[in-house]
């Protein structure tokens, strides 16, 4: 795979970093999240946010489909909510004689799920069916989601009454999984002095459109990933699993390893960091950035627990 112009990199990076900026704008004290979030919609993966209502997590998700210029919906997931409030449903229309398809709600470019794991199981599936393959049969027809398509779904912690965690199988649909937590005391202080910062989120001024985000996607995926790179990052997955000579400090009980898929997913998610801080080629840095954010969930089955998890697979795994 050949290198790409720097120059085309660069363009790139700069208009993400103006995205950037704008969204921190509206969530504040949050960079690192912000760019974490770009970098998963970049390498078209889905978003799982896990924290206590009230940090923001919802103005994340619809202040990024705004500055990017998508159309956005929201579902409140709730435990009576069914899979055709999500996919759509077929009505019969007396006048043509015939049904006609009423799209749900996922037919738009940014989802948000609030709340996934107050939804039954029935529910989450319906969603989580359609993330991966992207498309949705109903009454035997296939239909396509836009493109690009993102799933940005939030999530109370398991303790809280009412909620049904994600299984396994699922939480591995999300390419990356954040918990953005309380702000520092200095951003908290201007959130406090500025009031509600959703109401800002109608000034934000569009700085992209879908083909220009899928335009990021074909580039991030043409970025160069040096072989070094690739045994460093299969010496990450082996040690995940345990192999002989990987000795992570890692509770072994907490430690599930990581599956080929998700080496690959790690490679997207670095490709599209690495795009948006402009660079031609994947760096064993960019890896390590967003590793925690691809890692942990599949490690421990939650932002929080794996996130150390991963840290400690990266302290005990050198560089190449």
């Amino acid at each position: 795979m050949s290198v790409r112009p720097a120059s085309q990199v660069v363009s790139v990076a700069q208009r993400a970093q103006a995205i950037l900026r704008e969204l921190s704008r509206i969530v504040v004290g949050k960079d690192d999240t912000l760019k974490l979030a770009l970098a998963c919609m970049i390498a078209r993966g889905h978003l799982l946010i896990e924290d206590i209502p009230g940090v923001g997590k919802s103005t994340l998700a619809q202040a990024l489909a705004s500055a990017l210029g998508l159309r956005y919906a929201r579902i409140q997931f709730t435990s009576d909510l069914l899979p055709a409030d999500v996919l759509g449903v077929s009505i019969y229309d007396e006048r043509a004689s015939a049904f006609r398809f009423h799209a749900g709600p996922i037919f738009h470019s940014v989802v948000l799920a609030d709340e996934i794991n107050r939804a039954p199981p029935k529910t989450q599936s319906a969603l989580l069916e359609a993330m991966e393959e992207r498309q949705v049969s109903i009454d035997g027809e296939t239909r396509r989601l836009p493109e690009p398509f993102f799933v940005i779904a939030t999530q109370n912690p398991v303790e809280q009454i009412g909620a049904y965690p994600l299984p396994e199988s699922q939480l591995d649909r999300f390419l990356m999984a954040l918990e953005l937590g309380y702000p520092d005391p200095a951003a908290e202080r201007e959130l406090l002095a500025g009031g509600d910062r959703r109401a800002r989120i109608a000034d934000l001024s569009p700085l992209a459109d879908a083909a220009t985000l899928a335009e990021w996607q074909r580039e991030a995926a043409a970025l160069h990933v040096a072989p070094a790179l690739l045994d460093y990052v299969q010496a990450l997955l082996a040690a995940s699993r345990g192999h002989p000579g990987a000795t992570p400090t890692m509770d072994a009980g907490a430690r599930r390893g990581l599956s080929p898929r998700a080496g690959l997913m790690l490679l997207n998610a670095a490709r599209a960091w690495a795009l948006v801080g402009g660079r031609p080629m994947v760096l064993p840095e960019d890896v390590q950035a967003v590793f925690p954010a691809v890692a942990g969930h599949r490690l421990a089955g939650g932002a929080r627990a794996g996130a150390l998890s991963a840290v400690a697979l990266l302290r005990a795994v050198p560089l190449p």
